[in-house]
């Protein structure tokens, strides 16, 4: 009795707080509270699992340089490539005395330092390795765009400006020395003590910008390093002084909208490798019966319910109170490389994968979906729950054919490589599960 007085509060609220523009009234009045109501659980309404590709991701202005490559057991050889534009605090070497005095400055060396910013994906445990290039076109978006894409590229250098191969340690206070080509730094040193560059805008059209490329069979993981602690450093000393004093001029990114991750995915050779066009959808029944998310790359899991308006037809009165959707993971699909995301987004989107909006729950708020770690010997509790009663009972009230569907995706979709493998209405071990609590009155 006590749950049922709990639900039926919850009805009240969740058709107190409106519909779609097409779904009609729906109004709680002395007949729907009546001792004669019943409420039913009902779990074998059909539920559509398939997988989209969306046609690209925003990746500048993330606050995070993605470097790296692996190959995903699953999803196929992922990897990142970041690009940068510098600048400088000043152009000009020190000349206290004369502008003669610079003469004697000569330059040193010139190093990348790289700050880690806490985030990796894949084995740590194996040597990464990249190499710094030189951009060949102006860092600047396609007209009438203010973004760049984890499918935009840039022409650059093949020769290298500096390479290095490491260990990863992600979650120190640490940070990696790339020492730099120094024919380059020179030349740089030079033409600042010539005063051929004297500002940021000389300086650009000289060094237009910096790309990060992995190796192509090194590297086993995705690093994240911190843009706004991350500096070139151009080091120069006076000729034949005692002074033992460093100098140095740093060039930083400052600009974050002119620092982006281009993130491809390679799917040649998996299950995912017939993944069609943005506006189509590649069902689960095709894919071993699981859909796939995976942050970075535009891979995103698609829930259809095709059947939901059947429901009106139960009783001549009656409503949704509440319904809950279980999404598992595949046994075997996580690891400690690849680790479970602690939530899944939910989005609301039409039949050609367009967002309108996250999922919201009747007081406003984003719905996601928490990881229950709960630990049992087959992972049979283990899981991600939504609560989703409210957009199901507005999808039974629309008075057009249209449907919506729910896109999921896990957060940091525009900086991080995450991935997820869920497990459909039909799949043998781990089930997607809906449960609905409807109301006759």
């Amino acid at each position: 009795m006590h749950k049922f007085i709990l639900m039926l509060f919850f009805a009240f609220t969740l058709f107190s707080c409106g519909t779609d523009t097409d779904a009609g009234e729906f109004v709680v009045g002395s007949d729907y509270l009546t001792v004669n109501n019943k409420v039913i659980l009902i779990d074998t309404v059909t539920v559509e699992m398939s997988t989209i590709n969306f046609d690209s991701l925003v990746t500048s202005g993330q606050s995070r340089i993605l470097v790296g490559n692996y190959t995903d057991p699953v999803f196929g050889k992922v990897q990142s490539d970041s690009y940068f534009q510098l600048e400088s605090d000043v152009y000009a070497l020190p000349s206290p005395g004369s502008d003669t005095e610079a003469v004697n400055y000569v330059f040193d060396s010139i190093s990348m330092i790289l700050k880690y910013n806490n985030y990796f994906y894949g084995d740590t445990t194996k040597v990464q390795t990249f190499d710094i290039h030189r951009v060949l076109q102006k860092i600047k978006p396609n007209t009438d765009d203010y973004n760049f894409y984890n499918n935009s590229t840039l022409s650059y250098s093949a020769a290298s400006l500096g390479s290095v191969s490491y260990k990863p340690r992600p979650v120190e206070k640490d940070s990696i020395n790339i020492k730099m080509d120094p024919v380059f730094g020179s030349e740089i040193f030079q033409r600042i003590k010539k005063r051929e560059i004297t500002d940021f805008t000389s300086f650009t059209e000289y060094l237009k910008g910096l790309v990060l490329v992995p190796s192509g069979s090194d590297s086993a993981s995705i690093i994240g390093f911190n843009p706004s602690t991350s500096v070139v450093r151009m080091y120069y000393s006076k000729y034949q002084s005692t002074d033992e004093k460093s100098l140095y001029i740093d060039f930083v990114i400052t600009d974050t909208g002119k620092q982006f991750n281009s993130i491809s995915l390679d799917k040649s050779g998996t299950i995912l490798q017939s993944l069609p066009i943005s506006s189509s959808k590649l069902s689960s029944s095709l894919t071993n019966r699981q859909g796939f998310i995976q942050s970075g790359t535009g891979v995103a899991c698609r829930i259809d319910f095709p059947n939901i308006k059947q429901l009106k037809y139960i009783a001549d009165k009656g409503a949704i109170v509440d319904a809950e959707l279980i999404l598992k993971p595949v046994n075997n699909s996580f690891s400690e490389q690849y680790p479970l995301a602690d939530s899944i987004q939910v989005h609301v989107a039409d039949n050609l994968n367009r967002i309108s909006g996250d999922l919201l729950d009747p007081a406003g708020y984003s719905v996601y979906g928490i990881l229950n770690k709960k630990s049992d010997e087959f992972n049979e509790n283990m899981g991600y729950s939504f609560r989703i009663g409210n957009f199901l009972q507005r999808e039974i009230l629309k008075q057009s054919a249209s449907r919506s569907s729910l896109i999921l995706t896990l957060p940091g979709i525009n900086k991080a490589v995450n991935r997820i493998v869920l497990g459909d209405q039909k799949h043998l071990n781990n089930k997607i599960q809906l449960k609905i609590y409807y109301i006759t009155y």
